[in-house]
């Protein structure tokens, strides 16, 4: 509890990346240590902007000790990289974030079939259908639903989750004491109490909407694998997805109206290879080898169930009565988007990318891009020319679109790239 301060203290200096965070820490070895640096020794440690130097300059805790103070007048822990408890799953990604915010209980994910949900938070009526449905037959099957808690798939994944009487977890891009969107308060208050909220942002943050697809790096970094019920194209599902092949994990996609644009996204993921399912057992059998104690296999499929809203329901969330039996035998289907291997040695992330600077050539870019993964050093030798927009991205690269949302997102919180104004991107190299 003594180092807390120093830890929130480094996480939250402005104009420090997470890369910078990274590169102190594993330099000086303790953030306490990174506080107490004289600035000549601070100077030495390679990699850090001139910038990034100024922001460890700043010797303040005030500002951390507010943070815990916040924390503990709302109920809201914090856990660190370094903790015991902390994700062994979500530290192996490429841009862990070194502190987490929680309210409620903090399982052990790492012991437990965890499937992340996403989709349209303005779903059709069968998107949410099959949201909230996929989300009580992965929950009453044992597995643990991730999500975001944004009206639309999220709130109806969780909201099934927790009729089941399954665990859930939602992670926000903004502090743990903001309801954001006001719509999504039932589904706040059910999951604090029955589950867990998570955030890498303190108390006092809002929802800024960089945060949102960095954000989705942790949804995907908790879990096996991660669903996509309905999604459009260059959606926040997409990066999502995206992340997902980058760490690995297993993607899952539910097959949608072709006549929507909302699921234009989501069969896309299929096209691509992403596993088709149409009930939460087709995703929890993937898993049942290795978690037998925890899975439940669960005969016959309740009726579909179309709602016409996203809105949170009025009523207390119920526990659904059906009885849990064996099924007949299914053969197990693999997922061809499986164990996509992560750059190791992570870029991380911060809340400012590295400055424009004027444009180099590209000997000097390919030493700058060394420590990228091959997809990344792709995209962003493509953003030589100037700004482009995903599309152009795409066109250019002839990666699938959710690959080029997910590699811009890493490059941007890594400080390789800005988002400018109309979803332009540009190359930023120091």
């Amino acid at each position: 509890m003594a180092q807390l301060p120093y830890w929130i203290w480094l996480t939250t200096r402005k104009r420090l990346t997470l890369r910078g965070q990274q590169l102190a820490l594993s330099y000086f070895g303790t953030p306490e240590e990174i506080y107490r640096a004289r600035h000549s020794d601070i100077e030495q440690v390679q990699g850090l902007t001139d910038k990034e130097v100024a922001a460890l300059g700043q010797k303040d805790l005030d500002g951390a000790k507010t943070i815990l103070e916040m924390c503990s007048d709302q109920g809201i822990r914090v856990i660190t990289s370094r903790d015991t408890a902390y994700p062994q799953r979500l530290l192996a990604i490429d841009v862990p974030p070194l502190v987490l915010y929680y309210r409620g209980k903090f399982m052990p994910f790492d012991e437990l079939p965890v499937v992340t949900v996403v989709g349209s938070r303005k779903a059709s009526a069968y998107g949410l259908a099959v949201a909230r449905r996929m989300g009580n037959q992965i929950g009453a099957c044992g597995g643990v639903v991730v999500s975001g808690a944004a009206k639309g798939i999220d709130s109806q994944a969780l909201e099934g989750a927790l009729e089941a009487g399954g665990m859930v977890a939602a992670v926000l891009g903004n502090g743990l004491d903001i309801v954001y969107p006001r719509e999504s308060e039932a589904v706040y208050q059910a999951v604090a109490s029955r589950g867990c909220l998570i955030s890498e942002y303190p108390p006092g943050t809002p929802p800024m909407a960089r945060n949102f697809p960095q954000r989705n790096r942790i949804m995907s970094g908790l879990a096996l694998g991660v669903l996509v019920v309905e999604a459009a194209k260059q959606s926040g599902s997409l990066i999502t997805a995206g992340l997902a092949l980058e760490q690995g994990r297993d993607v899952f996609a539910v097959p949608g109206n072709i006549g929507i644009a909302s699921s234009a996204g989501s069969n896309q993921l299929l096209q691509e290879g992403a596993m088709l399912v149409t009930d939460g057992w087709d995703i929890m059998r993937e898993y049942m080898p290795r978690y037998p104690e925890h899975i439940h296999e669960l005969r016959g499929t309740p009726p579909l169930e179309l709602r016409q809203s996203a809105q949170p329901r009025q009523e207390p969330f119920l526990k659904v009565a059906s009885p849990v039996e064996a099924p007949k035998q299914q053969k197990k289907s693999r997922n061809p988007l499986k164990f996509v291997k992560m750059a190791k040695n992570p870029e991380p992330n911060g809340e400012n990318g590295i400055d424009n600077e004027p444009k180099r050539n590209y000997i000097d870019l390919q030493e700058k891009l060394s420590a990228l993964t091959a997809d990344e050093k792709t995209i962003a030798t493509a953003l030589i020319p100037g700004e482009q927009q995903v599309d152009d991205i795409v066109a250019k690269t002839g990666l699938p679109v959710a690959r080029v949302l997910a590699c811009l997102t890493l490059l941007e919180v890594k400080g390789y790239v800005t988002q400018e104004p109309g979803k332009r991107f540009t190359l930023n190299i120091n």
